[in-house]
């Protein structure tokens, strides 16, 4: 059974679009992402942008959106060191058409990683591109949190450096690949991505960095993970991260960015695996972030 959405802006009700990452489909294409997302009903797309064609083309990416009437809510600009080749080699002139490309799809947001430590150029100038982008267009550049490369990568990735973050009470020594650091907030944006999954590896809280975000808190990766040295990216409910306490406290907080499911499905061995993964995640989206609104404290007047 796929989760249907609730119904949209009913009295006293916050509701939160939930959409889809196209990297949740991988290693199928952007437009699986597309129907995947239309079938299982989430609200909209994330666009990764990457090396497939399809996710570079403004053209290609507006006929999957108007096939499956699904909108593009945001766009992930390719920062990864997979797409490092993706629309050039300049990260600055990268990040622009990123800007670019939400304008002319409709999305309301690009998110974007913190610059790796090699790019000094681009590290210099980054805080500043942002603001200035920001300040010449309705995009929100919404910064995302990272992790440490962690030592106990080389001693496994999976269930035994779980263990030894719990006995550490934390991911132990590792450093950043990124300038100045993993966590934007050292840094400081006005807006931010907060990612679940990203928090695990880095043995972050995500309620604290939430808090440390403030409302600049703009868009949410919802994923899970269980403190592994790789970054795991499991449907929520399934790991160690608090996702409802942290969907709770953003609809206490106000909220009005998007929610958008970033989980790793690439082990899924049928589409009907695939599909109850992102239904799932859809499902607990539903049920965790479009919580009706607290009820008023009564007044003099309704009291009883």
């Amino acid at each position: 059974m796929h989760a249907e959405p609730l119904p949209r802006g009913g009295p006293g009700a916050q509701q939160i679009l939930v959409g889809l990452s196209t990297a949740s489909v991988y290693p199928q294409n952007t437009e699986a992402a597309f129907r995947y997302a239309a079938e299982i009903g989430y609200d909209g797309i994330e666009l990764m942008v990457w090396a497939e064609p399809a996710s570079q083309s403004i053209a290609t990416v507006q006929a999957y959106s108007r096939k499956y009437d699904v909108p593009v809510l945001a766009i992930h600009a390719p920062c990864l060191l997979i797409s490092q080749r993706v629309w050039g080699s300049d990260p600055v002139a990268k990040l622009e058409r990123s800007v670019r490309t939400a304008e002319a799809l409709g999305a309301g947001t690009v998110v974007v990683h913190p610059p790796f430590r090699w790019q000094r150029r681009y590290a210099q100038g980054f805080a500043d591109q942002v603001a200035e982008l920001e300040e010449h267009s309705h995009v929100i550049v919404a910064v995302e949190n990272m992790f440490p490369m962690r030592a106990d990568t080389l001693f496994g990735r999976g269930t035994g450096s779980v263990r030894r973050l719990e006995r550490r009470g934390g991911p132990g020594p590792g450093l950043t690949a990124f300038s100045p650091s993993y966590d934007p907030t050292d840094t400081g944006f006005r807006h931010y991505t907060l990612d679940l999954s990203h928090t695990a590896t880095a043995g972050a809280d995500p309620l604290a960095l939430a808090a440390r975000m403030g409302h600049g808190l703009a868009h949410l990766h919802l994923a899970d993970g269980r403190g592994a040295a790789h970054d795991e990216h499991l449907v929520p409910g399934e790991g160690t991260q608090p996702c409802a306490e942290l969907c709770a406290a953003l609809i206490r907080s106000g909220f009005a960015g998007h929610a958008i499911a970033e989980i790793n499905t690439q082990n899924a061995r049928t589409t009907p695996d695939r599909t109850g993964m992102l239904d799932r995640t859809l499902a607990f989206a539903r049920q965790h972030l479009n919580a009706p609104a607290p009820a008023p404290a009564p007044t003099h007047a309704n009291r009883v």
